[in-house]
C-alpha cells in the first residue's frame, strides 16, 4: 500500500508497505529528508542576507531508529559547502541554519541532533 500525500500541487509516494517499497521514502527516511530540506532552505534563504558566497551544497544525514518505544533516537548530518568565504562565515552560515530552521527546530528537542557544516575539499 502506499499513499500519495500531496501539498499545492506536488505529490510524494510513500512507502507504508510492510514488505517495502525501494521507489518512495518510508516515514523515517521521509523526516531526514524533511531536516534536510529545511537545512536547505535555510541555507538559501541566509545567504543572499549574509552575502555569502556558495557554488553548491550537499546534505548528508544519518539516523538512528529506537526499536522500544519506537523512536528516531539519533540524527546525525553533515552539511557540505562548496565555497571560498572563510571558517569563521562557515560557522556563522550554521549557526544561523540551527537557530532558524523549523523543521530543524521541531525535531531537535526530542531527538539527538547534531551535525557539521564544512567545506568541500578542492578536487585535485
Amino acid at each position: 500500500m502506499a499513499a500519495w500525500p500531496a501539498a499545492r500541487t506536488a505529490e510524494i509516494t510513500l512507502d507504508t508497505d510492510l514488505a517495502g517499497n525501494p521507489n518512495a521514502f518510508n516515514p523515517a527516511e521521509l523526516l531526514l529528508a524533511a531536516v534536510a530540506a529545511c537545512m536547505l532552505k535555510g541555507i538559501e534563504r541566509i545567504t543572499p542576507m549574509l552575502k555569502f558566497s556558495l557554488r553548491g551544497v550537499e546534505v548528508r544525514m544519518d539516523g538512528v531508529r529506537q526499536d522500544s518505544p519506537p523512536k528516531m533516537a539519533s540524527i546525525t548530518y553533515e552539511i557540505i559547502v562548496d565555497t571560498d568565504e572563510t571558517d569563521r562565515r562557515l560557522e556563522l552560515l550554521h549557526d544561523n541554519v540551527k537557530k532558524y530552521g523549523t523543521v530543524f527546530n521541531t525535531v531537535a528537542p526530542g531527538t539527538a541532533l547534531s551535525g557539521v557544516l564544512r567545506r568541500k575539499e578542492a578536487q585535485a
